[in-house]
C-alpha cells in the first residue's frame, strides 16, 4: 500500500528515460517517414554522451 500523506521519491533516472521517450515520441510523430538512425541518436543526445565520458 502506498503512503498516504504526499511522499513522493522520485527516481531521477526513471525521469530522465521517460523524458527522452517523450522526446523520442514527438520526434517520430513529426517525421514524414521513418527516423533513420542518426536522428535517433540527435534526439537521444548519443553524441553530447559520448563526449563528455
Amino acid at each position: 500500500m502506498a503512503p498516504v500523506g504526499g511522499t513522493a521519491v522520485q527516481d531521477h533516472v526513471a525521469l530522465a528515460e521517460i523524458e527522452l521517450c517523450g522526446e523520442l515520441i514527438i520526434a517520430a510523430s513529426a517525421a514524414e517517414d521513418r527516423l533513420s538512425l542518426e536522428s535517433i541518436d540527435e534526439v537521444l543526445r548519443v553524441a553530447e554522451e559520448r563526449n563528455q565520458a
